[in-house]
């Protein structure tokens, strides 16, 4: 099965674009879903979480306070990294399902969702990186115009994650949204023909014979393990 790892940065549309991809028919692997997914009442995933924050972190439902969590270890390097090895475990755990399903049902392909694709190693398990990019200032008026927030707000959150242009240079593929939603739709378009023929047929092999796609997974592994290591990245653009 081909995988394709779709990501951005805030406020660059990767979220419109996934939408834009499952309104085509893609089968799409979304990481926040997962997220919320792996924390829901009665999940061993919740059930680690209070174990090791308390029921504090609980509402009144049993469901998991976000907003109270998040206060508990946003000064707390060593909470984060705790909540962490118990979320992202199981986000990826889930999210390799996830695949597997759409594989045994006899999709060719499938997008992973992932906000964090490059900072993660997940970049490094996908068949190509496709990147949603707008210039940093555009993402700055964008993410003030949606959250009503201060330019100065809004410039310590862009401040506090990686980059979009840093994650570029990881991209096979470059989704350019700084224009019109017009010219947005038609590079989707183009994307979707993109995965389609690079999916080829060769996934009705994979799919028959599975040791092939095993190997096939092994080879993609060991390629995006030798570009890391050499210091090489991947560029490619949708215009």
């Amino acid at each position: 099965m081909f995988v394709i790892g779709l990501t951005g940065g805030i406020a660059t549309g990767k979220s419109t674009v996934s939408s834009m991809l499952r309104d085509k028919g893609v089968s799409i692997v979304d990481a926040d879903v997962i997220a919320r997914k792996v924390v829901e009442p009665g999940s061993s995933g919740l059930r680690k979480i209070v174990n090791a924050f308390g029921n504090e972190i609980l509402q009144p439902d049993g469901t998991l306070d976000r907003k109270k969590l998040g206060s508990v270890i946003f000064s707390d390097a060593s909470k984060r990294q705790t909540l962490n090895g118990i979320l992202h475990p199981a986000i990826r755990r889930q999210m390799l399902w996830e695949v597997v399903k759409f594989w045994l049902s006899g999709k060719p392909y499938c997008v992973l969702d992932v906000p964090l694709l490059i900072e993660g190693p997940l970049w490094k398990l996908v068949a190509k990186v496709a990147v949603v990019y707008c210039p940093e200032e555009v993402q700055l008026e964008r993410l003030i115009q949606r959250d009503g927030s201060s330019r100065e707000d809004a410039s310590a959150r862009l401040a506090s994650q990686t980059p979009i242009e840093d994650k570029v240079k990881y991209a096979d593929i470059t989704i350019d949204n700084s224009g019109a939603r017009e010219h947005l739709e038609a590079q989707v378009e183009a994307f979707v023909k993109e995965i389609g023929r690079a999916a080829g047929w060769t996934w009705v092999l994979t799919w028959l014979v599975p040791p092939l796609g095993i190997a096939s997974a092994v080879c993609i592994l060991s390629w995006r393990s030798l570009q890391r290591r050499f210091g090489s990245a991947p560029k490619g653009k949708l215009a």
